[in-house]
């Protein structure tokens, strides 16, 4: 089936799909597999947090870089300085400097009190000052070790709640809050904007598994995408950490060709 779509959907590698490796291993490996280019994950790498070193690195290899992850983890609080609109800000320039059409982000920390109640007035004015799409991820409920869910965000890890105009799904992360993300497409319509293509189990952890792996139909989610006017990109985020360097090129590949097979695109030029 292919895409009634006016382009063909992009099938980019996120660089956290590269870990422990550098931010300049994803780049080289886009364009040895094949992918249409790199979603940067703003992260510990300095290299990840310097638009030029980016942008040096995009044009070396030949690679677009589609979309910037902002630096919203828990671990990357002081990417970027401390300030949440700061960080939203810098981001939203670094994807303009590298021609890139969005900018993914987690919802507020609930300890993040002032940046969660402006949260969705100012993501709609970034989105209006930069012209970009802020999608915003979603993310899960954190468990105790007796099951119960630690609030961890607000006003909420759904950001289908939100009055947001764009969203992320991570597959992987449906998986662990046990929603299916088939169900979340149809449910979502035209605020999808941008997809992780990964898979999980529905455990206590994200495991970020390649896709096909898990529970989250990932084969029909790219069927619906490529049968839909859907016009964002799919990123893989497969986590590939412990494994070789052979190992981890080997598995990104099977993931281009995963996504290329069901998304209808076999064959065609890139």
């Amino acid at each position: 089936m292919t895409s009634p779509n006016s382009r063909r959907t992009p099938v980019v590698l996120s660089s956290s799909s590269v870990y422990p490796e550098p931010t300049a291993a994803a780049f080289a490996l886009s364009s040895r597999l094949g992918y249409d280019g790199v979603e940067v994950m703003v992260g510990m790498d300095p290299v990840s947090a310097d638009p030029d070193a980016l942008a040096d690195l995009a044009a070396t290899h030949q690679v677009r870089v589609w979309a910037v992850h902002a630096p919203t983890l828990l671990l990357t609080q002081g990417v970027w300085g401390s300030e949440p609109w700061d960080r939203l800000q810098r981001a939203g320039e670094a994807a303009h400097r590298l021609g890139a059409e969005v900018v993914v982000l987690h919802p507020p920390f609930r300890w993040q009190r002032g940046y969660a109640a402006e949260f969705t007035k100012g993501i709609r004015r970034l989105e209006r000052e930069t012209g970009l799409i802020f999608a915003v991820e979603n993310m899960y409920p954190w468990r105790g070790p007796g099951g119960g869910e630690i609030r961890a965000y607000a006003p909420s890890w759904d950001p289908a709640l939100l009055d947001c105009d764009h969203l992320t799904l991570d597959l992987s992360h449906a998986s662990i809050a046990r929603l299916s993300s088939l169900e979340l497409v149809h449910q979502w319509g035209e605020r999808l904007a941008h997809v992780h293509l990964t898979d999980g189990t529905g455990g206590s952890t994200d495991e970020h598994l390649p896709p096909g792996a898990g529970d989250q139909q990932a084969a029909e989610v790219l069927a619906v995408l490529a049968a839909s006017s859907y016009h964002g990109q799919v990123v893989a985020e497969v986590s590939t950490r412990g494994l070789s360097q052979t190992e981890r090129s080997a598995t990104l590949a099977r993931t281009l060709a995963f996504a290329r097979h069901h998304l209808g695109q076999e064959g065609e030029s890139v």
